[in-house]
Formats: C-alpha cells, sequence, structure tokens
C-alpha cells in the first residue's frame, strides 16, 4: 500500500532513538524528507549521518520554547513546507515531586503545544497538513505511572482531538498514538529489565502477546495517521499495545 508519503515534509521530536528514531526511519522510507530534534548534539549528528540526505536536524532542548520555534521555522525554509508534525518528546517522569510535574507539563504538554502553534503557518498552506501527537496506554489507565506522565499523556489526547474539530475545516487532520509497553535498547523498559528484574517480569505478563511492542510497531501507526492514505482519520486516538489495556474504546 502507498501511504503517499514520498515528497512530504515532515519534523520530528526526539528523533535520534526508540520510537522517535523509528518514525523518523519510516518516513525516510517512504519518501517523505525530516527534520529531527534531541537534546544530545552527539547523538543528533550520528543520527544524521545514519538516516542520509533526506533528513536534516539539530540539538535543542523542546522545552526552550524561542528555540523550538525557531527549528520549525528553518527546517520549513530548508524543506520549502512542512507536510507533518509529530510531537514525541517525553521527559519520562514517573516521580510525583513537583520537579517531576513541572518537567512533564513544559516537555511533554508544552512543548506539543509549541511544536504545533510553531507549524500552524506551514501546515496551513499544506494540501496534507497532518499532526501526530504521541500519547501512552499510562494515559488512558491507572498504572505506575499514573502522576505527572500519565496525566499529561491524558491531557495529549484531549488537546489532539481538540485540535481535530478546530482544525477540520482547514483541511489539517490532528491524530494521537499511545504506545503500550516499548522495548528497545538504551530504553526505560531494558533499564527496568537490568535493576529491577522482578518488576519488568510482572509488567511483562500483563501483556496478552507475551512480549513488549517495538519502536517500529509504533513508527508504522504514525506513518499512517500522517499519512494521505489516512485522510478521513481525524480525532483519533491510536492504541498500540497488544491488548495490554483492558478499557473498551467507543
Amino acid at each position: 500500500m502507498d501511504l503517499g508519503l514520498s515528497g512530504k515534509k515532515a519534523v520530528v521530536t526526539g528523533s535520534t532513538k526508540g520510537i522517535g528514531r523509528a518514525i523518523a526511519e519510516t518516513l525516510i522510507a517512504e519518501g517523505a524528507q525530516v527534520a529531527i530534534c534531541a537534546r544530545k548534539a552527539d547523538e543528533v549528528e550520528e543520527t544524521l549521518a545514519a538516516l542520509g540526505p533526506q533528513a536534516t536536524g539539530q540539538a535543542l532542548d523542546v522545552s526552550d520554547a524561542p528555540a523550538l520555534r525557531s527549528w520549525v521555522a528553518e527546517s520549513a525554509e530548508a524543506f520549502g513546507g512542512l507536510d507533518i508534525v509529530v510531537a514525541n518528546v517525553s521527559a519520562l517522569a514517573i516521580g510525583d515531586d513537583e520537579d517531576c510535574w513541572r518537567r512533564s507539563f513544559e516537555v511533554d504538554l508544552l512543548h506539543t503545544v509549541n511544536l504545533v502553534e510553531a507549524a500552524m503557518p506551514f501546515l496551513e498552506k499544506s494540501e496534507a497538513g497532518a499532526i501526530v501527537t504521541i500519547s501512552s496506554v499510562s494515559g488512558r489507565e491507572i498504572d505506575f505511572a499514573a502522576g505527572p506522565y500519565g496525566t499529561f499523556k491524558a491531557a495529549i489526547v484531549h488537546y489532539t482531538q481538540g485540535l481535530a474539530h478546530k482544525l477540520a475545516a482547514q483541511g489539517i487532520r490532528a491524530n494521537s498514538v499511545s504506545p503500550g509497553n516499548t522495548y528497545f535498547p538504551g530504553g526505560v523498559w531494558q533499564q527496568i529489565e537490568q535493576n529491577q528484574p522482578d518488576f519488568f517480569q510482572e509488567a511483562l505478563a500483563l501483556n496478552p502477546t507475551g512480549r513488549m511492542g517495538t519502536p517500529q510497531e509504533m513508527a508504522n501507526a504514525v506513518a499512517f495517521l500522517a499519512s494521505p492514505a489516512a485522510s478521513f482519520v481525524t480525532g483519533t486516538n491510536l492504541v498500540v499495545d497488544g491488548a495490554l489495556t483492558r478499557g473498551v474504546q467507543f
């Protein structure tokens, strides 16, 4: 199936590892141009070298709103426009202290809002404008991340569905993806496996499939929602969790 992504122009935050990198790789494999960002300059450089000439990017902290806006504008100028915005960065703040609440608000939620607002002038000129935000199953059920992480992941779904309603008449779609537990080298679940093996086994046992998801499986969902192949899909939250959660979505 041709997703129709060839020639499309995208920005993806937090895209040097895990789900974000898989999203960038998948969009490029489908023929898109992709701008990436992450905090560490060496990781950005390594990722750009691996992604090839269809990629550009820079190191920045997405909680720095002026820097984020500048990156979006510079990316759009380099590409000659923007069609796709993917808000992927998370602070992964699981604790319940004030700093975790502040970091989750600034990195998970406010970065998403600032990213969309910075990209809006370019999306309005696109014939296939698409916004995809990355939420989490922790945003729709009470689990070990029920504090700031789960709270702001839920807020992202609400924000995204509000965007979908507001922007539909302009032909700009907005959807979210809620990954379940996703395992990859250097990721949080590998760290838990190494440092909290009992908790890791408990979490793994909750997956009816007997395994955790992969970044590529999450990226596939994002690529579809971002593509013209999903031209009548907007305002949805696509759960990709291998039946981990039990809540019924109507």
